[in-house]
């Protein structure tokens, strides 16, 4: 019920409006997103780097309602690729079908990555399409298996979403091509028909993709937070003689940070996704959807707030 509910919040943009002016809200949201400026998520990247992980900066905001929209977005990305080059960071962009159009035209969608594909090419900087709600699946996969990796590769790559029934097909199919997967659990509402809703079935599909992607992938990105799965994964791998040079973890910015410097000094590769931008409230809402330890922070957070002055 409670992940329902802060999936619904993630939809109303009406709270939104409110919530952003809230002091305890931003501070809550500065644990997740690196913050509202494109430097500001510059300087954590560098931070990490230090730390010897990797990043995935991100900008955030999706469902875009005009073409001015998107060709903003697009440029905020272009931006944010000549950032991570001029810095040298040790990083590649994600970004959102849907922020680039998707809803509004396919075409509109694949021109602004194609504007983006071309400078990141120039730039040697991946570029991973991130993947939305269910509804968004199919059109971000045929944009990715018609118009991208025919023409840029491995330049770029897609996420799948273990919670989807289809998910076990799309590995496959993908895997075929000898594409890039990033493997998630997936954090949006979807109806039974589509996606599996019960916690363990999520969990038990996603071993199941990871091994596929294992054995058959390239380079594949495994991303939880879940020590099981990690668990599980470097099992696999170890049993199979798969060196950890040939996939790596990702998790999310303030996610179980302790977990990211563990895998690191044991000698995997880790990339920390790093969202930034002032669209901070829906994917802020998601994030305290997955995780109760999320809400309990919030929890706290009020609770130190409060009495802490008295």
């Amino acid at each position: 019920m409670l992940r329902r509910t802060f999936l619904w919040l993630s939809e109303q943009s009406g709270v939104f409006n409110f919530v952003k002016k809230n002091r305890l809200a931003r501070r809550v949201a500065s644990r997740f997103v690196a913050g509202e400026t494109l430097e500001s998520a510059v300087e954590v990247g560098r931070a990490l780097n230090a730390r010897g992980i990797t990043v995935s900066l991100d900008l955030l905001g999706e469902s875009v309602s005009s073409a001015e929209e998107t060709r903003a977005a697009r440029n905020e990305v272009l931006r944010t690729l000549e950032a991570i080059a001029r810095a040298e960071i040790d990083g590649n962009v994600s970004v959102k079908p849907t922020q680039l159009g998707l809803d509004i035209s396919a075409d509109l969608c694949a021109e602004n990555m194609r504007q983006i594909l071309i400078r990141a090419k120039d730039l040697e900087i991946f570029v991973r399409m991130d993947m939305e709600s269910s509804a968004h699946t199919e059109r971000t996969l045929r944009l990715f298996y018609d118009e991208l990796h025919p023409t840029f590769g491995n330049l770029t790559g897609v996420v799948i979403q273990s919670y989807l029934r289809r998910s076990t097909r799309d590995i496959d199919d993908l895997v075929a091509l000898g594409a890039r997967v990033r493997l998630c659990k997936g954090a949006y509402a979807e109806p039974p028909e589509v996606a599996f809703q019960e916690r363990h079935e999520v969990s038990e599909s996603f071993a199941a993709l990871a091994q596929t992607l294992l054995d058959r992938g390239t380079y594949p990105a495994i991303a939880t937070h879940d020590p099981a799965l990690i668990d599980q994964t470097i099992a696999y791998a170890g049993e199979r003689g798969i060196p950890p040079s040939r996939y790596e973890f990702q998790m999310l910015y303030g996610v179980r940070r302790d977990l990211q410097d563990s895998l690191r000094a044991q000698g995997y590769n880790v990339r920390v996704y790093v969202p930034f931008g002032t669209h901070w409230y829906p994917y802020l809402m998601r994030r305290l959807a997955e995780r109760p330890s999320n809400v309990s922070f919030m929890v706290a957070s009020l609770a130190k707030e409060t009495f802490g002055r008295r």
